[in-house]
């Protein structure tokens, strides 16, 4: 493991799976660690933990990377914590996919799982309303199976994310939709459109987060798309130049209500409930 390349590889390519020691692995996949010999003191520690792929990135000279969260980190799952301490980079010869027989508990709950996913810019102010409910929720303590990420504005990371098979997707965002700021809604969106022929193909920035162009990439990847929910909040203000710098007064007291309702959520997804159409709060 070279402990510097965490930030040159945030540059390259990344791809939606590998093959290694005869298996195809992919973002959220786990696999067990073994740092090569003659490491420091990290990749000591390192060895042998069981990780989880976060993702797959390949050089300009062709070799792959592959980026984990060891298991063991306390702050694995706290997406405002996930820094150079909390990420690693290993080559592909370094990581051992975990056989499904040694893994059969996680992958019979796979579809029980749950990914609370805060997306925004923390710079467009309302804008940050996923972002800060992500931060908040994952400060409590959640039922096994429930992670909880904040993915700002990486909406490449979020579409690798999806391809893990998640039994239930809640994105949590701003959402305009003409009433008072601070109205909560939670929707349904419709992923038989996604694929529809005449469904337009919206043009991809890797460096934006807009959740209808997510969808449509991480279907196009080939993963499974389950159920997905959206929670969103009716915002004040989207920007610095409407002069609103962090969230409004409005939004900033739905966020509390936000947390509350995703906690009575997860509970319903966990005891097979779901909601049928869109709902206002």
């Amino acid at each position: 493991m070279n402990e510097w390349e965490w930030q040159l590889l945030e540059d390259k390519a990344k791809v939606p799976e590998i093959e290694i020691s005869g298996v195809t692995v992919k973002a959220g996949d786990r696999v067990r660690l073994h740092p090569r010999k003659g490491g420091d003191i990290m990749d000591i520690a390192l060895q042998n933990q069981v990780a989880t792929i976060e993702a797959i990135e390949q050089d300009y000279e062709g070799k792959f990377h592959v980026c984990v969260v060891v298991d063991a980190d306390p702050g694995q799952d706290l997406g405002f914590m996930r820094q150079p301490g909390h990420r690693f980079f290993f080559d592909a010869d370094e990581v051992e996919p975990i056989p499904f027989q040694d893994d059969a508990s996680a992958q019979l709950n796979r579809n029980r799982s749950i990914l609370i996913a805060g997306i925004g810019n923390i710079f467009m102010g309302d804008d940050a309303f996923g972002v800060e409910v992500a931060q908040r929720l994952a400060l409590r303590r959640l039922p096994d199976g429930v992670r909880v990420i904040d993915f700002g504005i990486r909406g490449y990371d979020l579409a690798n994310a999806l391809q893990d098979g998640f039994g239930a997707t809640v994105l949590v965002d701003a959402y305009p939709h003409g009433e008072p700021p601070g109205t909560l809604y939670l929707v349904e969106p419709d992923l038989s459109q996604l694929n529809a022929a005449d469904a337009p193909k919206p043009e991809w920035d890797a460096h934006s987060m807009d959740p209808v162009k997510v969808l449509h990439l991480a279907s196009s990847m080939g993963g499974p798309l389950k159920r997905i929910l959206l929670l969103g909040c009716e915002p004040a203000t989207l920007g610095p130049e409407q002069g609103q710098m962090g969230l409004s007064p409005e939004v900033s007291d739905a966020v509390d209500e936000a947390v509350n309702m995703l906690d009575s959520l997860i509970n319903k997804i966990l005891a097979g409930e779901w909601p049928t159409k869109e709902q206002q709060t």
